[in-house]
């Protein structure tokens, strides 16, 4: 298998696929914005950026999917699907800015996608081939744009779709609609912005964020909590117990148990609970609010 392009056609399906929820109606452009904010926070932080570029991520995908979830962080998981589609709105958005809002991507699929009609057929592509039809679309370094965000190590997530569109990663307090259903779909709390740690629905530790308050505190993935401050586990206890440090600067003390042996951690953490968020950033146009309306119909 040879998956080095994945992040060209599934990074792509994944962006279209996140728009068109917002263009049909599907989704509000509020959700959608929700989304790519918690998809944006997830891949800023990972560690595994310090040595893993994305396009590994995609030559590594046999491997990767079904690998655990204990320290994802530092090993990255299949990224060219969330980390693609932000290369493409990244793409989108610097089509729009170079042609003045003359074209955007809509072109190149149309141009690189789009066929001439009739019987179905199979047609291989090569980055260059990308590459000379974005150049097409809107003459640009395009080698060097996409090299750069998928070839080599970059320290943070591609977010400049997000910020020359107009808007930027914030965190606040306030769990957003989007984060609660994803929440209870997966049945999993995921407190990785503040004290560091996801918990699945019976307590069990999914994995601690490295260098997090929870990891310093000695938890571990598999650890299974039993109670938050003497009082028995449950997510509402600990978002409660989190929230608090946003005016009580105590440590949160959780009671765990691993394999046959039970132990208090103390967290140290002060400032609440976290969760991402897009702001609107009144200093740059917002392109991705157009983005996400409705195509115009064509005359005929």
């Amino acid at each position: 298998m040879k998956g080095d392009l994945l992040w060209i056609y599934e990074g792509l399906t994944q962006y279209l696929g996140d728009i068109l929820t917002a263009r049909t109606g599907l989704l509000t452009q509020d959700d959608v914005r929700d989304k790519l904010a918690i998809v944006a926070a997830d891949l800023d932080r990972k560690a595994g950026r310090k040595w893993r570029p994305l396009e590994d991520t995609a030559i590594a995908a046999q491997i990767l999917y079904d690998a655990r979830d204990d320290y994802a962080e530092y090993r990255r998981g299949v990224d060219y699907y969330d980390e693609g589609a932000l290369i493409w709105l990244d793409v989108d958005v610097m089509i729009r800015q170079l042609s003045q809002g003359a074209k955007s991507l809509n072109d190149f699929c149309r141009l690189f996608e789009g066929g001439p009609g009739g019987a179905p057929a199979l047609k291989t592509y090569t980055l260059d081939d990308v590459v000379v039809a974005l150049n097409t679309v809107q003459p640009y370094d395009w080698a060097t744009f996409l090299g750069t965000r998928v070839k080599t190590v970059e320290p943070h997530a591609p977010l400049g779709g997000l910020e020359r569109g107009g808007w930027k990663l914030v965190y606040n307090s306030s769990r957003s609609d989007f984060w609660n259903a994803t929440e209870i779909e997966r049945k999993v709390w995921d407190f990785t912005y503040s004290i560091g740690l996801i918990v699945k629905e019976d307590g069990t530790v999914q994995d601690v964020a490295l260098g997090g308050p929870a990891q310093k505190a000695g938890i571990a993935p598999d650890d299974k909590l039993f109670a938050v401050n003497n009082r028995q586990w449950t997510a509402q206890v600990l978002r409660d117990a989190v929230q608090r440090t946003a005016s009580v600067p105590d440590p949160i003390e959780l009671l765990v148990k691993r394999g046959e042996y039970y132990s208090t951690h103390r967290v140290e953490y002060t400032g609440g609970e976290k969760y991402p968020h897009l702001e609107r950033d009144e200093a740059s146009p917002d392109l991705l609010t157009k983005i996400l309306q409705p195509l115009a119909p064509k005359a005929p």
